[in-house]
């Protein structure tokens, strides 16, 4: 969504252009039909549109591939909607009409599962033995959607059952953070020493356009909100050198951490920025987002923890 959902799984510059995402039985380059070109060349565009023309635009393409015809073609285009679809606040419905078209084209053309490897390590346990298996990426993107957006979907798959199994998983580990990183500064923010504060946990990258579009917000809401208790904890994987410079150039007052070795991504299972978490005075995650938030979105977020 873009969400960002898995930047790593499902680029979509990867989704949509001319070559495998790994979803897909070959590397042969992408011919699209007359009638799927437009809506390609629409997706790619999404981005440039303003917010309400991006949201009519959004679900006219759901309805538009809903009638193309059963090609990976089409498939590529519902994720590569999906995967957009959730870079800010575009109504419900047009959610809806997303995840709708998404699981129709996955009825009509499932993805296999992903191949596993061989557990490579030593031991009586080694041999044979193969790592769980995940589901592959749209399966994800869709349970993601009907998970945090809540929207609805129909699909009687089992890759759509361990995908939502998995983002259940996924959220356990993030119920209970703790953690330690440094600040552009060099001081360490222990996020247990935060108890009594309302917390946002934030993932994002100097390259990632919606992380950049939702930091403005973000500082306003930490201007305004800083006196009732708000922390907002920017946590980047990148080095100090490209982060430091960007940080300066906007202005931002709120701590930035670095997780260069991703330590912290990992625990909360970060596929795809930006991401964000909000927890309450008592350490307790209470709102989530799989993707870029406006600023009435990250209000609400923050009115779950107690913060009005």
């Amino acid at each position: 969504m873009s969400k960002g959902l898995i930047v790593a799984l499902i680029a979509l510059a990867g989704l949509l252009g001319s070559g495998s995402t790994g979803m897909f039985a070959d590397d042969k380059p992408i011919v699209w039909s007359d009638a799927e070109k437009p809506i390609h060349d629409q997706i790619h565009g999404l981005r440039g549109l303003a917010d309400d023309v991006r949201a009519h635009t959004t679900k006219d393409l759901a309805l538009k591939i809903r009638q193309l015809p059963d090609t990976e073609n089409k498939l590529r285009l519902a994720v590569g909607l999906a995967n957009l679809s959730t870079e800010g606040d575009f109504g419900h419905q047009a959610l809806q009409e997303v995840a709708t078209t998404l699981a129709q084209t996955l009825r009509e053309h499932p993805v296999p599962w992903p191949e596993t490897k061989k557990d490579s390590g030593s031991g009586a346990n080694s041999a044979g033995a193969r790592a769980p298996r995940e589901p592959a990426g749209p399966y994800v993107e869709l349970a993601s959607l009907v998970r945090y957006e809540h929207v609805e979907a129909s699909l009687d798959d089992e890759q759509y059952q361990a995908a939502m199994a998995r983002l259940e998983s996924d959220d356990r580990k993030r119920e209970h953070a703790e953690f330690s990183l440094q600040d552009l500064a060099g001081k360490t923010w222990t996020f247990s020493d935060l108890r009594g504060k309302v917390v946002v946990v934030n993932f994002w990258a100097t390259w990632c356009p919606p992380c950049r579009k939702e930091m403005p917000d973000l500082e306003a809401l930490f201007e305004k909100f800083a006196p009732q208790g708000l922390v907002i904890l920017g946590i980047s994987d990148e080095k100090k050198e490209k982060v430091e410079p960007f940080i300066r150039e906007r202005k931002l007052t709120f701590p930035i951490l670095l997780d260069p070795g991703r330590k912290v991504n990992e625990m909360f299972v970060v596929e795809g920025i930006p991401k964000s978490f909000v927890y309450d005075r008592e350490g307790k995650l209470v709102a989530q987002s799989i993707d870029m938030r406006t600023r009435g979105q990250f209000l609400e977020m923050l009115a779950q923890a107690g913060i009005h």
